[in-house]
């Protein structure tokens, strides 16, 4: 600084001494000389800034460990780096901040690596620091582990109040599902108190984030499962039947045994165990054989075309209404089903309580009830017809007629009316009850018997 101003003065004085003597300097030279005057005050200031900028990087390498050895050296704006450093991080970031120095122009960065063992085994020396950091850390882990420990425990405990969520769940299944959904609440709250008072707070939602993905992940993998899930909650909720109600189940028929959390289990009228998934249950067409106890059973019986149909109606209508197993309201009936070429068929409609009567056995009782009153009142069931036709080539067979008649049939008498076994069959009943053991004794099954259905 002292040098500048000295030379600023003596440039006043070069310049008033000029201006003295006009004679002894032309006017074309004055801008040379103020060019020139102005280069010398910028070289100047440049002399000056160098050493400022060198000062400046050295102190800040001062400061930082490991860089007390870096040399600088500044010439008109450009700082040259020298010395060694044990890593390339080190002296890239040697290099940037000497390069955010205002005043640099550019850095030359002669740093070269150094190889020593020494310098390079700084590695243990950072381990040591940081197993000395967990070590003075521990009694804070401690107790954020302690009370994660102790929010999991509240809400395991909160989830083993059994008998609460059985009274407000409508069924096992779903009360294990809110226990679940308690206990893994309180465990995730545990660990974000936790982790909070750690300061670790971005690596839980580093953590929730990373689970995020992978839970979509997964549920595409496992949509099968988890739709098949879902439609375990959506049928312990509905309920469309109960145990051991009859059910047609799209193709499948049988018995309900029981709902479990992955399929239902229905026994056949063979008496085999059929497992449908109740993703496929939910999604089906259910028809429940047993939800209303009055079922209707039809049939078919064919008189000749030369009989009255009207008075054929009537005559098993009234067998019909003779039969104890069966109905006075709904009320038998019977229709004409179609007319054929040597025959008409009648269609009998009858209804029957499946409580006290087996469907099975009431229609088959009443099918031989009408054909022999039928038969009884003279009607004649059809018998197949053939029509021969013979070449006029040929002689005629002696085929003829007797001069009589052909006699009538006789009128069948009625069988004598035996005992009605209409009772329902227990078989399959029995082996469900044998399946589903005491009410009390399986906690797999969804279905309520005591809830009503949907």
């Amino acid at each position: 600084m002292i040098r500048l101003v000295l030379f600023v003065l003596a440039l006043t004085l070069t310049v008033s001494a000029s201006a003295a003597l006009p004679g002894l300097v032309a006017e074309g030279d004055e801008a040379p000389q103020a060019a020139a005057a102005e280069t010398a005050i910028a070289q100047a200031q440049q002399d000056d800034e160098d050493p400022r900028i060198a000062r400046r990087i050295e102190g800040i390498f001062a400061e930082l460990p490991g860089f007390e050895t870096v040399g600088v050296e500044v010439s008109e704006g450009v700082v040259r780096l020298t010395g060694s450093l044990p890593e390339a991080e080190a002296i890239a970031r040697a290099e940037g901040i000497a390069a955010r120095v205002s005043g640099v122009v550019t850095v030359e960065n002669a740093i070269t690596r150094d190889l020593s063992v020494g310098q390079n085994l700084s590695i243990f020396s950072q381990i040591a620091e940081i197993v000395d950091g967990a070590y003075a850390a521990l009694p804070l882990f401690g107790l954020a582990a302690l009370v994660a420990l102790v929010i999991g425990a509240l809400g395991y405990a909160i989830a083993g109040a059994g008998s609460v969520w059985d009274r407000i769940a409508p069924n096992a299944f779903l009360a294990e599902l809110i226990r679940s959904a308690i206990r893994f609440l309180f465990v995730i709250f545990g660990l974000v108190i936790a982790l909070d008072m750690l300061g670790a707070g971005a690596l839980l939602g580093a953590v929730l984030g990373g689970a995020g993905v992978l839970g979509i992940a997964l549920g595409f993998a496992m949509r099968d499962m988890i739709e098949n899930y879902v439609a375990s909650l959506m049928l312990s909720l509905r309920q469309p039947f109960r145990p051991k109600d009859h059910v047609l189940i799209d193709s499948y028929e049988g018995r309900v045994i029981r709902l479990t959390s992955r399929a239902t289990i229905l026994m056949t009228l063979e008496g085999n165990h059929l497992r449908i998934p109740n993703s496929q249950v939910f999604k089906a067409v259910i028809l429940n054989y047993s939800t209303n106890p009055q079922r209707r059973f039809d049939f078919e019986l064919g008189i000749d075309s030369d009989d009255d149909p009207r008075p054929a109606m009537k005559c098993g209508i009234g067998a019909l209404q003779a039969l104890p197993f069966l109905l006075g309201e709904p009320e038998p009936k019977a229709h004409i089903r179609l007319v054929g070429d040597s025959n008409i068929t009648l269609q009998f409609f009858g209804w029957i309580d499946q409580r006290e009567a087996d469907w099975l056995k009431s229609r088959s009782l009443a099918i031989a009830a009408v054909k022999d009153a039928l038969e009884a009142a003279g009607f004649q069931l059809p018998e197949p017809i053939y029509r021969l036709r013979f070449d006029g080539r040929t002689d005629p067979l002696p085929i003829g007629r007797s001069g009589t008649n052909a006699p009538s049939a006789k009128l069948r008498k009625p069988a004598p009316e035996a005992a009605h076994d209409v009772a329902p069959e227990r078989e399959i009943a029995e082996m469900i009850e044998n399946e589903r053991g005491p009410k009390t004794g399986r906690r797999d099954d969804l279905l309520d018997p005591d809830r009503p259905i949907e």
